[in-house]
């Protein structure tokens, strides 16, 4: 482990790089590309203090500069790593094109963290491509992350951005960003699938083991560990896609190199939040057919992790007829450990106690209203929380107020007092999430006027956003209508 003193300043760094272990078919080595004239343009002081890193520090010469790519601190390892994936159902060779692991932090808790700078130059799996990133998806995914932090969502997370000083060419010319992302690993689905078309067995179970010991040690001595480490990556993105419904988050580009087998969030390209509940909302531009629509995700989850269980198949048993039959077991598994997150979230989001059999049919049939009337999800369940039903057409209709009446009684059968109802509503419905319009407002402001002030106000209501202060009020409100609909773009 090394901390480095910059020009006799401690940053705090403090790298354990476990990852450079693995064999080099894993990796390559490569140093970030410098850039001309780079300027911090936002830091996460609460996450830079968590893993032991001197703010102060960072924000000076020396810390923009590693922040930057423009230099490397002592025990860092840069490296590109290796994944495939399928993009759309299609799988392809892929790697981190323009993204480097400088090294793994160690945090003053022990935990270990990767430390990623994202647009920092090209690197062997660059495809063509320049390996830089435009400033305002940087930004953009420094919001979504630390938004997704504020709602209880796992997720990857965001410790600064710095500009570049340099254009970079896309479909228009565009200041360059740099993003700072933490993880708790970035191996991923791609990463196994990467190793079991291009590796061997052996490399395959370095891989298997080293992701147990990483992530789930609890179970990395068993004798039947490989069906474990299945069954929790598959309990884990059944909890996060679940999260991600419960709040109408919509990934947009659920690629299999796009799932953290850590269970995190992470690429937060054509993300964006739902506001009128439609299962069939499609945000991303490139997703023309709506294979990665809202209502959708729980299938396409399940389809990844299918995926991700045919990389071990050889580590299963060696029978093969055996194997398969053991990881369809484990995949069949899925949809019930969803329902059942899925399905319990809905609960406290009503502020249903305990469980009765017809609790399902009750959030179904509000669903159902709300798709009918284009009711907004988070709204809706804002204003349900507060008790105050005006304001949207739902709740003039004759069906809500029968539902209304089904859940009243459903809520009083178990004797819980009205605080204890609104107490669990509001820990489990957010007042605000990052709205689109505020996004987009927050982008223009930093990226084109150069004004952060925009961006750190919303970051700030962010932070909690089941407060249900004053302050949020404004952030509630819905965008102007638009005949126009939302597109978001991957950002590359």
């Amino acid at each position: 482990m090394n901390t480095k003193l910059e020009n006799g300043i401690n940053i705090g760094w403090n790298f354990d790089n476990s990852y450079i272990h693995l064999p080099e078919k894993f990796y390559t080595r490569q140093n970030p590309t410098p850039v001309s004239s780079p300027k911090l343009v936002i830091l996460n002081e609460e996450l830079a203090k968590y893993l032991g890193l001197d703010i102060q520090a960072l924000k000076g010469k020396d810390g923009v500069d590693i922040l930057s790519g423009n230099s490397v601190p002592e025990g860092a390892s840069p490296i590109a790593q290796a994944y495939a994936g399928h993009q759309f159902g299609h799988f392809t060779m892929l790697g981190d094109g323009r993204v480097l692991l400088l090294g793994e932090q160690i945090s003053p808790k022990g935990e270990r963290f990767d430390i990623q700078l994202k647009g920092s130059g090209r690197t062997p799996y660059s495809r063509g491509g320049d390996g830089r990133a435009p400033l305002g998806p940087m930004l953009r995914e420094y919001i979504i992350s630390e938004a997704l932090k504020g709602l209880g969502i796992p997720t990857t997370r965001s410790l600064a951005v710095v500009s570049t000083g340099e254009i970079i060419i896309r479909q228009t010319p565009l200041p360059g960003g740099i993003l700072t992302r933490v993880a708790s690993s970035h191996i991923r689905i791609g990463t196994f699938q990467y190793i079991s078309a291009y590796g061997s067995v052996e490399e395959l179970q370095i891989l298997a083991e080293y992701t147990l010991q990483r992530h789930f040690p609890d179970v990395a001595g068993d004798g039947d560990r490989y069906i474990k480490l299945l069954r929790k990556v598959i309990s884990l993105q059944a909890e996060l896609i679940a999260k991600w419904q419960l709040v109408g988050f919509i990934h947009g580009v659920m690629n299999t190199d796009n799932m953290a087998i850590s269970g995190e969030s992470i690429d937060f390209g054509p993300c964006a939040f739902m506001d009128s509940y439609d299962p069939k909302t499609v945000f991303s531009s490139i997703d023309h057919f709506g294979r990665y629509a809202y209502g959708n995700q729980p299938k396409i989850a399940a389809w990844n992790l299918a995926r991700f269980a045919e990389t071990l198949l050889p580590l299963l048993h060696d029978d093969e007829d055996k194997a398969i039959e053991m990881a369809n077991e484990e995949i069949r598994n899925f949809f019930k450990i969803y329902n059942g997150f899925w399905l319990n979230g809905m609960r406290k989001k009503l502020g249903m106690f305990g469980e009765e059999a017809e609790d399902e049919s009750i959030i179904m049939d509000l669903l159902s209203i709300m798709e009918k009337y284009k009711a907004d999800f988070t709204n809706t369940f804002r204003a349900l929380t507060i008790d105050q039903l005006c304001g949207m057409e739902l709740f003039s209709t004759s069906e809500f107020a029968q539902w209304k009446e089904k859940w009243q009684a459903r809520l009083n059968r178990h004797g819980r007092s009205k605080e204890e109802v609104k107490q669990l509503m509001k820990e489990n419905n957010p007042a605000i999430i990052p709205r689109n319009h505020r996004v987009e407002e927050a982008l223009e402001a930093a990226v084109k006027r150069g004004d952060y002030s925009v961006m750190k106000r919303f970051l700030n209501v962010l932070s909690n956003p089941y407060a249900y202060s004053a302050e949020q009020e404004e952030y509630s409100k819905l965008p102007p209508p638009s005949t126009e609909p939302y597109r978001t773009f991957c950002g590359t």
